[in-house]
């Protein structure tokens, strides 16, 4: 549980809440163009974890021992978001993009492996209970981060006080988005302290092969994975129902936060308090989910949740500055002055708080789904194939949204592409047995 606690903050306070928004709003001139270049980094960071994560999955299962791997990405990560301290407004955009991608890969693989340890620790009657606690754990840390930012770093624009009416500590300058700039190495630190738990406490299996001869076991072994899902009809169902949901949700994940920054010119503050209410209403989300994971299975949580982010996509893409639902609903702007001022600000919020009470269920009771549908000597390599199933193509809503705001030069439409990917998993859900085992 304590890895999800580890892992997050970088998730919250750097792709979603604070450095993201930043890296839009803030480092560059344009905000078109750098919403274009945020999702272009997803999109490549998702197609290399596409191509490598089943191997690697098929690998750790050969050669048995997991933590090594988690170790060898935590370096990458650790350095990555340390370097993300140089990101001052007018530096490198690629340089930039390259640490993003760069980090984001080792975190995921580094999940890759974490998650096949689980059915191998946990019971399958626990299994979704336990997901849930995680991801709410992982959500809980995101947010003790979050709050330490907006409190004691983000200044405003205006006054260049925190929330608490305080001088950014460390001498921050928010004129030159060192508040936002400093959760690379916040987040650094974090993962840092708070994995060693896991490395520490937590069984691994022993020793398989040596990493050589793990290598071609683990390539023989996806290829021959690959082949059996021809047979395996019901976990290959779940895995491409997951792929498509999962790719809505991840660009949901990724851009929700700079669209939010875009729209309404949200500084560091306002995007952290929004961040810190959705981790609050998460944390509650997961705990919930968990206990009905447990009484009525995985299936039901994962439905449930995908249809509330779809209401939530909805209502965000149909809000403007002063309007909702498309229009149906005026909200004129009467002052700009204070927090969230505006009513359309309020209402955005309003929808943010279905992504909250549903993004973090929908993730771990799709990580409880499989675990319950496969043999613990096959882990390692279903949850390759898993991790592929929602990276494989989440370049392609990130680059949907590229595209579409490109070519209309509006982010809501390509916000709407989203709505896509998560009806059309949905209904690829709703189909699919579960377990999804098929023997």
């Amino acid at each position: 549980m304590f890895f999800d606690w580890a892992a997050q903050p970088f998730f919250t306070v750097v792709t979603t809440f604070i450095f993201g928004p930043y890296f839009v709003a803030r480092m560059t001139d344009d905000p078109v163009s750098a919403q274009t270049a945020w999702s272009n980094a997803a999109t490549i960071s998702g197609v290399i974890i596409a191509l490598l994560a089943p191997i690697l999955g098929s690998i750790a299962d050969e050669s048995g021992a997991r933590k090594p791997w988690i170790a060898v990405f935590a370096v990458v990560k650790i350095i990555c978001l340390a370097l993300l301290w140089t990101a001052a407004p007018g530096s490198s955009v690629a340089f930039v993009m390259l640490l993003i991608i760069l980090a984001s890969v080792a975190a995921e693989f580094s999940i890759v492996f974490n998650d096949s340890m689980m059915p191998r620790l946990v019971s399958q009657q626990d299994v979704g209970r336990v997901s849930n606690i995680a991801w709410g754990l992982g959500y809980m840390g995101g947010m003790i981060v979050l709050i330490f930012v907006v409190l004691f770093l983000a200044g405003s624009p205006t006054t260049g006080k925190t929330l608490i009416g305080m001088d950014p500590l460390f001498g921050l300058d928010p004129s030159s988005g060192e508040d936002a700039r400093i959760t690379g190495p916040i987040s650094a630190v974090w993962y840092f302290l708070f994995i060693l738990p896991m490395f520490l406490f937590t069984p691994d299996a022993a020793k398989g092969k040596s990493l050589g001869s793990a290598v071609g076991s683990g390539l023989r072994e996806i290829r021959a994975t690959l082949r059996e899902l021809r047979h395996r009809s019901n976990i290959l169902r779940f895995l491409i129902a997951r792929m498509i949901y999962q790719d809505g949700v991840n660009g949901l994940l990724v851009l929700g936060g700079v669209f939010a920054a875009a729209m309404f010119g949200w500084s560091t503050m306002e995007i952290g308090i929004y961040g810190i209410i959705l981790n609050v209403v998460a944390i509650f989300g997961c705990l919930i989910a968990g206990r009905v994971d447990r009484a009525m299975g995985s299936k039901v949580v994962v439905l449930v949740a995908l249809s509330l982010l779809i209401i939530a996509t909805f209502g965000i893409i149909s809000t403007g500055v002063d309007f909702t639902l498309f229009g149906l609903v005026s909200l004129p702007v009467i002052s700009t002055e204070g927090l969230f001022a505006t009513p359309a600000e309020k209402a955005y919020i309003l929808y943010g708080l279905l992504i909250g009470v549903s993004f973090g269920p929908v993730q771990a009771s799709s990580r409880s789904y499989l675990a319950r549908s496969v043999e613990l000597h096959e882990a390692g390599r279903y949850f390759g194939i898993y991790s592929l199933s929602g990276r494989a193509t989440s370049f392609l809503a990130t680059l949907s949204f590229s595209v579409v705001t490109a070519w209309s030069g509006s982010a809501r439409a390509g916000m709407a592409t989203l709505l896509i990917f998560l009806v059309t998993g949905l209904v690829m859900l709703w189909r699919t047995s579960y377990p999804a085992s098929d023997r």
